[in-house]
């Protein structure tokens, strides 16, 4: 375990050695396999209910970096990324990082509560039983995820489960937290 304390801190210190170099985050972008966009667009806005009934809505989080996973509890890929995105979550959220975990389940939050509370997941989990969220973000497999920037704009986009919790990630999003986009300026 400190062998991998001492791999995130050389991580991080690259990220802010760097100082943002545009190919370095490319790299990193690579290194998750993270799709970017040519043109970093506007993500587009939701309210949807988190598990209390509280409507969340993404204008909420502006000047945030935000990870939309798109998950069912159903999906095997989504269970196994749970954990790293609890670690993830626990490790960032204090620095202007959000994760907004959309289930995809189209029945009863209760299976949903369940899995959160079986995964000691704390981040928000938001319902979309009416697909409307998935359809507007084009969400064609699970789990799928965002990278939205402080600015509002689509950084990236991941399809299938990754490791959260490695190197690259915690490298990746204190990139994001410390330049606010991808490795392409916004326009």
């Amino acid at each position: 375990m400190p062998a991998l304390k001492w791999i995130r801190g050389c991580f991080a210190a690259l990220v802010v050695l760097s100082g943002g170099n545009a190919a370095f985050a490319a790299d990193l972008f690579a290194a998750l396999d993270v799709t970017t966009p040519r043109v970093r667009m506007e993500a587009p806005a939701f309210v949807l209910p988190d598990l209390d009934g509280h409507e969340i809505r993404l204008s909420d989080f502006k000047g945030k970096v935000v990870l939309l996973n798109f998950w069912a509890t159903w999906c095997g890929p989504c269970r196994e990324e749970m954990p790293d995105m609890q670690a993830l979550w626990e490790k960032t959220r204090d620095k202007g990082f959000v994760i907004l975990a959309v289930a995809a389940d189209r029945g009863e939050k209760k299976p949903v509560m369940a899995f959160a509370r079986e995964l000691a997941l704390t981040f928000p989990i938001l319902l979309d039983p009416g697909g409307d969220v998935r359809n507007r973000y084009e969400v064609a497999a699970l789990p799928m995820s965002y990278l939205i920037g402080r600015d509002g704009r689509i950084s990236g986009r991941v399809v299938g489960g990754k490791a959260w919790a490695s190197p690259e990630a915690f490298a990746l999003i204190d990139h994001l937290l410390h330049q606010g986009g991808g490795p392409n300026p916004p326009e």
